[in-house]
């Protein structure tokens, strides 16, 4: 593993007691995988959306956030994404991590217990204090927005 470990509290609740943590799926994996902890399998037709519960509930630390971040394999195979990508968990929130699956595929999807849904990436966050300006430095690009640096 590269760069620096960092100790996060983790809850496992109950309806999640057989359940595994979240683990990186390979050494230098970015996500840790979320699993499912629903009771029964839940369904998501093509153009739903449904909340699917983890069953953890984690601190981190100041200066840190926790992003919900769709799995390609899904994505790919099912057209099922993480709705809001990537929802964002605050370092003061401290209840269940919930993930917003969405069904952009062609048929419906099921979620079962323990199928991982999601990833969890953590990553520092900068705060910003801001310095009114009547005007701001020059770039290259300017104010050239949507396309303007090509395709």
């Amino acid at each position: 593993m590269s760069g620096p470990t960092l100790g996060v509290a983790v809850k496992r609740l109950s309806h999640a007691s057989d359940l595994p943590l979240p683990a990186y799926a390979s050494a230098q994996g970015a996500g840790m995988d979320l699993a499912a902890a629903v009771d029964a399998p839940l369904t998501i037709a093509p153009g739903a959306r449904k909340l699917v519960p983890t069953g953890i509930a984690i601190a981190l630390p100041p200066g840190y956030e926790a992003q919900v971040r769709p799995r390609s394999g899904l994505a790919l195979e099912h057209g099922v994404t993480v709705l809001n990508a990537p929802g964002t968990i605050d370092a003061d929130y401290r209840g269940e991590i919930g993930v917003i699956l969405a069904n952009f595929g062609d048929s419906t999807f099921t979620v079962t217990r323990g199928m991982r849904v999601a990833q969890l990436v953590v990553a520092p966050v900068a705060r910003i204090a801001w310095r009114a300006a009547d005007a701001l430095p020059a770039s290259e690009r300017g104010a050239g927005g949507f396309g303007s640096t090509g395709c």
